[in-house]
């Protein structure tokens, strides 16, 4: 299947004009051109589905600009991805305000000479000419070589990869785990490293982009071969300032190098839209009509720019991003999301003492819907290891030793109730092998998740891999100010590094292997990837032990 897009100025205007028509977190009955135009992202707007089409001949420059992508991949299936986009940095990609014949091809080598399946899909105006392909008919645990055409023009050619069959017996499963990816912090050589890993899957656990504006000179990076048109110099808020930013940040070599060599799984956390939303309520608690206009816009252009399938798509602004993925008998992946449903963090946000606020039982990080989908799944899992991608920090994380500590209100620290209702749920599910995957705070993590972070005797339940940034905190340290610190107030914590980076998981009948990799510069390109440290946890006796 496809879906295709463009967007004019005329739409951040009517989007607006639309506000005063949401409720909280849902709309009301608005004027159906508006609401069409404005939040039914499920089709083009009336009248566009018969936009005129132009002949892809006539395309006269290279529309690939933005690479490939492939993601959420199944048994028999896996999302197909690209953007028509010859002038990029450019409002409406400099194409055409019509609709463009696009012809893919899925094969099983990567000169095309045994194809697995063909077909046609037409770019939209509506989509910015974004295309989404669910392959199908595939078979399970198999590499595949995929590309489009339009016109004249052939993109670069992606390497995916298709889940094993649900029953399957795997000898072993390889993850990466990426997050946090601030262009204006620096290149983006941690996901050229990746591209030349050989991983199954990659999880991409939110930041994908930042709001913040980008100077001409690429911030940190420090062009001195071009110049950033202007429009990236500013925060970014209406749906075409998130469709260029994700333009400037799929436009990044090492990004595409990373997305044509994996399938990925994405999950947002807040940069997607704006700095520490809370379901909502803004970063500077605008009125939530107001904010929810920008949300919709975000979340469009998120699905737009990643491989997500239909279920995924928007409406208005709501999608459902949690999901779960099987990988044979092996492993199973709960895909969260811990921004649009969450409580508003207490205290205002930052660094708090746990009190009556941060404490509140009827407090939640998930919403009630998807912790009970959580839950739920886990009593109906046969999987070795239950794998939880997710965004912010899972186990208790002290700032200071002795009782003088405060945690983070925006992490599970701030959700405390939250966080135990998971962790009976699993315990109550017989989950054994419990694996948390977390991005967010720019430095890599290793944690026993303890049954009760209260009691240090507590049985460990699982462990935590958390994994740094790709570029955002610019080069890092490997061991940052505060490491002393951390590492004697949370005696569960038993690695912590703040260089940037990724880490690979390894997964088998016998261990999770977790090895934390790390580049020592990402403020000049071509940094060196080194493996900081490694770590492993035994199926069945849960507890991280160095490799």
């Amino acid at each position: 299947m496809t879906e295709y897009g463009s967007y004019a100025p005329q739409q951040d205007r009517e989007l607006r004009a639309a506000a005063a028509h949401l409720a909280r977190r849902r709309f009301l009955t608005v004027t159906g051109a508006a609401a069409a135009l404005a939040f039914a992202t499920n089709l083009p707007f009336a009248g566009a589905a018969q936009a005129a089409e132009v002949d892809a001949r006539k395309l006269a420059e290279d529309p690939f600009t933005l690479g490939v992508a492939s993601g959420d991949p199944l048994p028999g299936s896996v999302v197909l991805w690209t953007r028509l986009a010859p002038k990029p940095y450019e409002p409406g990609n400099g194409m055409p305000q019509a609709r463009v014949d696009v012809r893919w091809e899925i094969a099983y080598d990567e000169r095309f000479r045994r194809l697995a399946g063909r077909g046609r899909a037409e770019a939209h105006p509506e989509f910015n000419h974004t295309v989404h392909i669910e392959a199908t008919g595939l078979a399970p645990d198999r590499v595949y070589y995929y590309r489009f055409r339009a016109g004249k023009w052939i993109s670069p050619v992606g390497r995916t990869r298709t889940a094993p069959a649900r029953g399957a017996h795997l000898n072993d499963l390889k993850l990466a785990a990426v997050s946090c990816q601030a262009y204006h912090d620096g290149y983006f050589t941690a996901h050229r490293h990746l591209s030349e890993e050989d991983v199954d899957v990659v999880f991409h656990l939110g930041d994908y982009l930042y709001e913040y504006a980008v100077n001409p000179a690429g911030g940190a990076r420090k062009y001195t071969d071009r110049v950033l048109p202007s429009h990236f110099n500013r925060e970014v808020a209406t749906l075409e300032d998130y469709r260029l930013r994700y333009a400037l940040y799929k436009s990044d070599p090492d990004l595409q190098a990373a997305h044509a060599a994996h399938p990925f799984v994405v999950t947002w956390d807040d940069h997607e839209v704006e700095n520490n939303y809370a379901s909502d309520i803004s970063e500077d608690n605008l009125p939530p009509a107001e904010f929810l206009v920008r949300r919709a816009a975000a979340y469009r252009a998120y699905w737009e720019n990643q491989p997500l399938r239909r279920p995924q798509r928007p409406n208005g602004a709501d999608l459902r991003l949690y999901r779960r993925l099987q990988y044979g008998q092996l492993a199973q992946f709960d895909i969260l999301d811990t921004r649009q449903y969450r409580s508003d963090q207490a205290y205002g946000d930052g660094w708090h003492a746990p009190g009556p606020e941060s404490l509140d039982p009827a407090r939640t990080l998930t919403g009630a819907t998807q912790e009970r989908w959580l839950i739920d799944g886990w009593r109906r899992s046969s999987a070795l290891w239950n794998v939880v991608p997710q965004q912010v920090t899972f186990s208790e994380r002290r700032n200071a030793t002795g009782s003088a500590y405060k945690l983070s209100m925006d992490a599970w620290d701030g959700y405390a109730a939250s966080r135990e209702r998971v962790l009976a749920g699993a315990e109550s599910a017989g989950v054994e092998n419990l694996v948390v995957l977390t991005g967010d705070v720019h430095v890599h993590y290793a944690f026993d998740i303890k049954r009760d972070f209260a009691d240090r005797d507590s049985r460990t339940a699982g462990v935590e891999f958390v994994t740094t940034s790709i570029a955002s905190g610019k080069d890092g340290a490997d061991r940052p100010a505060n490491w002393e610190t951390y590492m004697a107030a949370n005696p569960h914590l038993k690695f912590y590094n703040g260089r940037r980076g990724y880490v690979t998981v390894t997964l088998d009948d016998e261990k999770a292997r977790a090895d934390y990799r790390t580049v020592s510069a990402v403020t000049t390109p071509g940094a060196p990837v080194t493996t900081a440290a490694s770590f492993v946890s035994e199926a069945g006796n849960p507890g991280l032990q160095a490799a």
